[in-house]
């Protein structure tokens, strides 16, 4: 049996209530959302009969999400990133012979839709679904926003399934040809988001990786992962440190797998995009506090961040991250939750 409930997150001031809507389904597992930033806030799965694990990063009230994107590091919690997730270098493109100048919010480049990204922005609740245990947020840009041609109608549909999947189905139309590469970027640790990630198994179903130049920015080279430390062609521990770009095999919908052995869980993402960013972080410097007065670290957390190719708008070999005026985008990714 599944049931959506609701109830009241935080009050930003006396006219602004923010409210926290639950999925749950026949297994017990309960995914939870906000409207700010059309945000994950918690993953609970049990793991035993009297044991739920919390396998995502997040906060406790609205203000430490807001605060958190003023960290040196802003970790964009549970967040649905765009316009365009990851970095566009020198925050500019070419469309329709047109120079397009977007905002710069990472030194003289662009990442993750700029100063006033969706992940900042409060969505709007269009529908709960009881029969399908889903509900959907959509949110309507304003014309240019931050420098994207048009505006974006994007709609961002939740739906838990009774075999332990979450599916998350984006739909976007802009009233005019324009760019866009949306994501989720939930921060997952199948050990509890107390702890770090790095006793967790992760494999990645790509056998290379896009070659990125200081800037992290794609060089339009596509690397190997063999004799490589990105190689996750088979499980390995979870690395410390990594913040790259995976091209995933075609003909193939799995992204990764990552592996708890403490709690003998399993999560296996599958997406229709061409690729998945994987970044190990969660750092939020002694500033803030997450959930349960967790302390987030630099191994706090992993996002797959299923996707196109950051800077594809700058380069001819990557997929098209154009979205024709009139056109639908349509993306979708699903997190499935096996017990082991």
């Amino acid at each position: 049996m599944h049931t959506i409930n609701i109830n009241l997150f935080n009050e930003v001031n006396d006219d602004q209530k923010i409210f926290e809507y639950h999925l749950t389904n026949k297994n017990g597992i309960q995914v939870s959302f906000i409207e700010y930033g059309a945000t994950i806030t918690s993953i609970k799965i049990p793991v035993s009969n009297d044991k739920k694990v919390d396998v995502v990063l997040g906060f406790d009230n609205i203000d430490d999400y807001i605060n958190s994107f003023g960290l040196p590091n802003a970790p964009y919690f549970g967040a649905i990133i765009g316009q365009y997730s990851g970095r566009i270098k020198n925050a500019s493109f070419i469309l329709n012979n047109e120079k397009i100048d977007l905002n710069a919010n990472s030194g003289e480049n662009h990442i993750h839709g700029g100063i006033h990204s969706f992940s900042q922005k409060y969505w709007h609740l269009e529908k709960f679904d009881e029969v399908e245990n889903a509900i959907t947020l959509t949110l309507t840009t304003d014309e240019n926003q931050e420098n994207y041609p048009g505006s974006l109608k994007v709609s961002v549909k939740y739906q838990l399934t009774e075999d332990d999947k979450l599916i998350v189905d984006y739909k976007a139309i802009s009233t005019n040809d324009t760019i866009i590469n949306l994501t989720q970027h939930s921060y997952f640790n199948l050990d509890g988001h107390e702890k770090d990630v790095l006793n967790q198994d992760l494999k990645i179903y790509a056998e290379k990786y896009l070659e990125t130049d200081q800037q992290n920015i794609p060089t339009g080279k596509f690397i190997d992962v063999k004799n490589t430390n990105f190689d996750f062609t088979d499980y390995k521990k979870c690395p410390e440190k990594v913040d790259n770009t995976f091209v995933l095999n075609e003909g193939n919908d799995v992204a990764v797998s990552l592996i708890s052995k403490q709690n003998k869980l399993q999560m296996n993402v599958y997406t229709n995009q061409p690729a998945v960013h994987v970044y190990v972080g969660g750092n939020c410097f002694n500033q803030i506090k997450g959930k349960e007065n967790a302390n987030y670290h630099t191994k706090s957390g992993i996002c797959f961040e299923t996707q196109n190719f950051p800077d594809a708008p700058n380069h001819a070999n990557f997929p098209s991250a154009i979205l024709k005026k009139g056109e639908s985008y349509n993306q979708k990714t699903i997190f499935e939750f096996k017990k082991i």
